[in-house]
């Protein structure tokens, strides 16, 4: 399998002449559609239709970022603005067989709305723990502050991402606009880092947030001690880790320095949410193509979607 170590987005509801070439000549892994890139169910529909023939590969991996509540990509013709998993852990918390029963109708159902337009991954769980007094990019995203409630509802056996790996909630800041810093110390970060344990997902995002206390010099991302020894060995992730986006603001260098830094650093994707093509061009010229790991693993997904 010849793919480029990258996940890329689109500029609008329909590719352009200049996309649609990058794309066959390139070849992302993978591509990932926002609110910008849906207008309708079909349109939608008819846009991985067309992404997955230049590609020639029915199975070619399209995600959608739609975790419910405030972050919703289907708004245009599907209201799940009220369905955050706050909503559902706060069910859980008051009845665990309603809730987990409740749960998986959700789960179930929006599966039903991914396998009709022809996506296959939805980058949800949110793992990371709620707290107070840190900033609320997580807020109702998350489902509780309780890590046994976030452990629970986020295992589930669909092509999921886990995120923000290896945890997002005791951050004070937003990373989509400044690197959050952590100073809690390893001990006090186990909570954080046991909601992604046992975990069945096939995929996995980074925190871009620096751990003062565990890696001083770099985030979480661009970190090998932070994926070597946290992410693969404490929590024991195996399958295919993703950075969040590089083009966030958390992130202090160039585009093709945050992609090379993040696969140096044991990430075997990176991400890219911008759609800017010029952008695009410059980053797919100089991603290498996945490793021997990353496609043996994606050949195992590719079973699970048959």
């Amino acid at each position: 399998m010849i793919r480029k170590a990258i996940i890329i987005s689109v500029s609008g509801t329909s590719l352009t002449k200049e996309e649609s070439s990058i794309i066959r000549r390139e070849k992302p892994w993978g591509i990932i559609l926002f609110r910008r890139n849906i207008s309708s169910k079909k349109q939608v529909t008819d846009l991985i239709n067309t992404i997955k023939n230049i590609m020639r590969d029915k199975k070619y991996p399209i995600l959608i970022d739609e975790e419910g509540g405030r972050v919703s990509r289907f708004s245009n013709f599907l209201d799940n603005s009220y369905f955050n998993q706050k909503y559902f852990g706060n069910i859980y918390k008051k009845n665990k067989s309603i809730g987990n029963a409740i749960y998986q109708t959700y789960i179930n159902s929006l599966s039903e709305v991914f396998l009709t337009i022809g996506a296959n991954i939805n980058t949800v769980p949110v793992l990371d723990l709620i707290k107070e007094n840190k900033h609320q990019i997580v807020g109702n995203r998350s489902f509780s502050s309780n890590v046994n409630i976030v452990k629970e509802l986020g295992a589930n056996k669909i092509a999921t991402v886990i995120k923000h790996i290896p945890g997002h909630g005791s951050a004070k800041s937003d990373s989509h606009f400044k690197l959050p810093k952590v100073n809690d110390s390893h001990k006090l970060l186990k909570k954080d880092f046991s909601c992604f344990k046992n975990s069945f997902s096939f995929f996995a995002m980074t925190a871009h947030i620096l751990y003062n206390k565990i890696d001083s010099k770099q985030n979480a991302t661009h970190s090998k001690i932070i994926i070597n020894q946290i992410i693969r060995k404490e929590i024991g992730f195996k399958g295919i880790l993703i950075s969040d986006d590089i083009s966030m603001k958390a992130l202090k260098y160039s585009l093709r320095e945050n992609a090379k830094l993040a696969l140096e650093a044991g990430c075997n994707l990176v991400l890219y949410c911008a759609g800017k093509t010029k952008e695009m061009k410059k980053l797919l010229r100089n991603i290498p193509n996945i490793d021997k790991f990353t496609e043996k693993k994606t050949s195992t997904f590719y079973r699970f979607l048959s």
